[in-house]
């Protein structure tokens, strides 16, 4: 609206400010508010003039409300304007959760869809997954016979997504295998596959070639060493290795033994596990570590014949050797994987880790002491780069679960099943009431450290022999071997195992309490 001339009488015509629409434009107040303005200057008012001044001061009150309606105007559309574009973006991002990103033109269409009552379309299951090793999601389960799209959206928090979990290696260049552990089904983790599950060893050839270890100085085993090689040699046909020793023994009795064979030399020992099909030992328990001593790698399956003290791992009696032994060659037979620990010593002029002594592998416990130092022992322990403990006492056993029922038992560390895959941590008499046992999974690496702060040294022994000492910043690293030792069973695992510990420790044998006396009424 534009101000009008003033008339004849000096009075200001204005026309309404109103829009077609019956409501007040913000522009034309505006234009209201600069016409007064014009007017009051363009007329000069004498003192004299009384209602002229009236008149000034209702046109400034004018212009004043004219003001503050336009500003009120213009703060009211900038917030409805504000309020829309929250609005449309709240719904597009609705739209965007019940649609996972459709085309606008579905967008348009929703509100039509929606009065149709349809059920959405599900979104396209992704192909790609989060990786082979590791945690990984890549689906979803989707729920059926959804009547609303309220409906989905309240059932959308309640579904169980699809995953899958696998060991993790140390590193790209680790010797470890990666393996699936769990599987995976309607949002439940079950076991894919079980470490104690028993084993079975079936012949796809007929074994040619057996070693027999026998243990030394003793009458009833070179008799039955006779009578099996013999016997091997007549009726199964097989050849037949012994240690140069065993093979004098023979030689001694008889020149039919003379097909024995044996070998000359720490070379030709390294090359038995690619000759030798199956190892028959005759003694005990100590007859079995020497045996796996002989394999710096991969071990034949062993039959171990009860000759000695206890026989933890000697299940079969030797006078029924044949029955044993035609069993056995015929199979399948249930076997015992027995794990072992390989041990690397460092010393501390080594430049690196890597410059480590020849490995070592041991099949019952490598065992860290005092040795003849009447110091307490004081070594600092890690697992994996991690802290555990510092013990101080008479030493630190590390023994794997077959080796459980040796040292380790007698330092008050628990028995465990040989078939469970772990590394037991017992302490030697350790100078303190918290100390207790621990039991290590079988991926780990140990690292055991004289500190330089130790007041003596510290001998290692591996399975009860080759001693070696340990000074002021050498170290002992010991993981789990790649390469187990099979043992045959004369039933199962678990039954010669309970066996072994009920004949040979006699383990919670005591008189069952009476029948007759007090009684609960």
């Amino acid at each position: 609206m534009a101000p009008s001339k003033l008339n004849s009488s000096g009075e200001g015509n204005f026309s309404s400010p109103m829009a077609d629409n019956g409501f007040l434009n913000a522009t034309s107040l505006l234009n209201s508010e600069k016409a007064v303005q014009e007017l009051l200057q363009r007329s000069p008012l004498m003192e004299t003039d009384d209602h002229l001044i009236e008149f000034s001061e209702a046109l400034r009150t004018v212009a004043k409300a004219l003001r503050k309606a336009a500003e009120g105007k213009a703060a009211a559309q900038a917030e409805a304007a504000e309020w829309k574009r929250k609005f449309e973006l709240e719904r597009t991002r609705n739209l965007q959760l019940e649609y996972k990103g459709p085309s606008p033109a579905e967008r348009n269409g929703y509100d039509s869809k929606r009065s149709r009552n349809l059920p959405p379309q599900a979104p396209e299951q992704s192909e790609c997954c989060c990786g082979s090793n590791g945690i990984c999601s890549h689906e979803v389960l989707q729920d059926g016979g959804i009547d609303s799209v309220s409906q989905k959206l309240s059932k959308k928090y309640t579904r169980k997504a699809s995953f899958k979990l696998s060991w993790c290696c140390n590193g790209e260049h680790s010797d470890r295998h990666k393996h699936d552990v769990v599987s995976f089904e309607k949002g439940n983790i079950t076991t894919a596959e079980r470490s104690s599950r028993q084993i079975s060893l079936k012949w796809e050839s007929q074994p040619q070639t057996v070693l027999i270890l026998t243990k030394p100085n003793s009458m009833s085993v070179r008799i039955i060493c006779l009578e099996m090689v013999r016997w091997l040699r007549e009726h199964k046909g097989l050849h037949i290795y012994v240690e140069p020793r065993v093979k004098n023994e023979l030689l001694t009795e008889s020149d039919y033994y003379n097909f024995v064979q044996t070998w000359k030399s720490d070379e030709e020992i390294m090359l038995l596990h690619t000759k030798v099909d199956l190892v028959v030992t005759l003694g005990g328990d100590g007859t079995v570590l020497w045996a796996a001593s002989m394999f710096k790698g991969p071990v034949p399956p062993l039959v171990a014949f009860s000759l000695g003290s206890l026989g933890f791992m000697t299940p079969f009696h030797s006078e029924h050797y044949k029955e044993c032994l035609d069993s056995v060659l015929k199979g399948p037979i249930s076997i015992t994987l027995r794990h072992r620990l390989q041990c690397h010593v460092i010393r501390d002029a080594a430049r690196n880790e890597y410059e480590t002594e020849e490995p070592i592998l041991v099949l019952n416990e490598v065992t860290i002491d005092r040795g003849i130092s009447s110091y307490l022992t004081n070594l600092e322990c890690y697992c994996d780069r991690s802290f555990v403990t510092c013990v101080q006492g008479d030493g630190l056993i590390l023994s794997t679960t077959s080796g459980s029922t040796a040292y380790s038992l007698a330092a008050g560390g628990s028995m465990v099943h040989p078939q469970v895959p772990g590394i037991l941590f017992t302490p030697i008499c350790p100078h303190s009431l918290s100390f207790r046992p621990l039991i290590f999974p079988e991926y780990v690496t140990i690292r055991i450290q004289v500190p330089f702060n130790s007041r003596g040294h510290a001998w290692a022994s591996f399975d009860g022999k080759d001693r070696k000492q340990l000074a002021a910043g050498d170290a002992l690293v010991c993981s789990m071997a790649p390469w187990p030792v099979p043992t045959a069973c004369q039933v199962d695992s678990t039954n010669d195992f309970l066996r072994s510990i009920h004949d040979g420790l006699h383990w919670n044998l005591r008189k069952t309490q009476s029948f007759d006396g007090p009684r609960d009424t």
